[in-house]
């Protein structure tokens, strides 16, 4: 079960978040839904468009149910199938 402490443990894909703090300014505020993630980035469908968002340097703040959690990109620098197996 997704919840604030195990976050990271778990699929962002089909999530909804909002870009909130970045290294280009041009990303802050970017919100979506989450369709794919990589290595180092985040695939964000905003309306008809596609944003790739460098987690190196960016905070999102993702939807959980009613809560919203700020993750530090920084923490999710890995492959999601490594990021998922880690503890």
């Amino acid at each position: 079960m997704r919840n604030p402490k195990n976050i990271l443990q778990h699929e962002l894909i089909g999530m909804h978040c909002k870009v909130i703090s970045s290294q280009n300014r041009y990303q802050i505020g970017i919100k979506g839904k989450i369709i794919d993630e990589t290595l180092k980035t985040i695939l964000i469908k905003s309306g008809n468009e596609r944003k790739n968002i460098q987690k190196k340097g960016t905070i999102f703040r993702i939807t959980l149910s009613d809560k919203k959690i700020d993750v530090d990109g920084n923490f999710l620098l890995a492959r999601p199938e490594d990021r998922i197996k880690q503890k």
